[in-house]
């Protein structure tokens, strides 16, 4: 039985104990459709299936989610896939440790500017209607440059938190197009479930965030959609379990049945035959509270790009579980790394390298679903140069040739070429 509660601050719910550990995990989340396979392990059977009750907490801000976490309210959360790994580097504001053992899936993101600013990228660069993500971020250049020109103000762009997929999506998209995110727009935080209501405001002029937000701006009309994860990186993690070292240290039994129900819920929303059930419960009011329609369609991988009419099918947008989506592989983290360390929130070092792997925990998904459950590559491999993952930009990454991995970009915070890392 599913059992939600308010969000109010208060302290944990007492655990259940069953051997070693609880039967009742808090958990919290943030109303994202990346976060169906926890609500579908919750509402559909698969976390009482292994003796456990999900207590899920809605929140609104992933800031929030770190401090609730670190602070013992919740025993386990929906996080950001950097967020782990910013933790382990004690980045942010209220560094505590944190550790991924399951990968909530990959897709969901995309890039969304005011319908204003994307008709004047098409009179600027005369781009088509179904120009593709990195053709988009070629005529935003253009649009940037006429403004320069002009003195008018750069444009206010919104994600969800520094130490994000979206944030280093984004950069990483604007950067493609020749555009340097730190100089030439203004990056700002905006909670997901805001960003649509802030583009009709004219508070922001574009924004990146996890689904339905992006398709709620342009089925209002008032967004754009330019760029979705796929066209940046297919593989990127998108959100994870997250957990503090110390918890999962204590509950290794938890932590494994935990694993084994959210594997099996990942399986279950794979299927596309259980999108109407999963479109159902995510649509309510406890969870993400956006149109079912919406949700659908979101799942589907059908996109709106506008109020015109200009759609977009993306096949596997939400990856749940197919292709190994749910391993923590810690090259991922280290790519992760090389963002932080290219958008200067990191330094370089073998000893912050090493950190940064750690926050991804294979060996604890081992555990719980055996060895022919994982991929039969290494965990560090290089990325991004199998068909299917592909850069936008056509780079790999190879985490033994970090500094010219970063080097080799033409935009990025550092103004020096660093040197490979050595220990801090």
């Amino acid at each position: 039985m599913t059992k939600i509660s308010s969000g109010d601050g208060r302290a944990a719910s007492p655990a259940l104990l069953t051997g070693e550990g609880p039967k009742v995990l808090r958990a919290g989340f943030i109303p994202l459709v990346d976060a169906s396979v926890l609500i579908a392990a919750a509402e559909f059977g698969f976390a009482k299936k292994e003796g456990l009750t999900l207590d899920l907490v809605k929140d609104v801000s992933w800031a929030n989610v770190r401090d609730r976490l670190a602070f013992r309210q919740f025993d386990i959360a929906h996080m950001l896939s950097p967020m782990p790994v910013a933790a382990m580097l004690g980045l942010g504001s209220n560094p505590s440790p944190a550790i991924t053992p399951f990968s909530l899936g990959r897709g969901g993101n995309a890039i969304t500017l005011s319908t204003r600013l994307f008709e004047r990228m098409q009179q600027t660069a005369g781009i088509s209607e179904t120009a593709g993500a990195l053709d988009n971020a070629k005529a935003l250049a253009a649009v940037l440059a006429d403004m320069r020109a002009r003195g008018e103000a750069m444009p206010t762009l919104g994600m969800t938190y520094p130490f994000s997929s979206h944030n280093y999506e984004f950069r990483y998209w604007l950067a493609a197009g020749g555009i340097d995110p730190d100089k030439d727009v203004k990056l700002v935080v905006v909670p997901p479930p805001l960003t649509s209501d802030a583009l009709a405001a004219g508070g922001i002029d574009g924004f990146c965030v996890g689904a339905p937000w992006n398709m709620v701006a342009s089925e209002r009309g008032v967004g754009r959609i330019v760029a979705a994860k796929q066209d940046i990186w297919p593989s990127a993690p998108e959100k994870v379990i997250g957990m503090r070292p110390d918890w999962a240290e204590s509950h290794p039994e938890t932590v494994s049945r935990l694993i084994v129900a959210l594997d099996g819920a990942a399986r279950w929303c794979d299927d596309p035959a259980n999108h109407d059930a999963l479109a159902e419960a995510l649509a309510d009011a406890r969870y993400i509270a956006a149109p079912v329609e919406i949700i659908r369609h979101v799942l589907a991988g059908e996109f709106s790009l506008d109020a015109k009419g200009n759609r977009r099918v993306i096949e596997n947008y939400f990856q749940f579980h197919a292709g190994h989506a749910n391993y923590p592989r810690p090259s991922q983290a280290l790519w992760i790394y090389s963002q932080m360390v290219r958008w200067g929130q990191a330094e370089p070092s073998l000893t912050l390298a090493r950190a940064a792997a750690s926050a991804y925990r294979p060996d604890l998904y081992r555990a719980a679903l055996g060895d022919g459950c994982t991929p039969e590559d290494a965990d560090v491999r290089i990325e991004g140069e199998r068909d299917g993952d592909r850069f936008m930009d056509g780079r790999i990454f190879d985490p033994g040739d970090f500094a010219g991995y970063i080097n080799g970009f033409p935009v990025k915070s550092a103004s020096i070429l660093i040197r490979e890392p050595t220990e801090a």
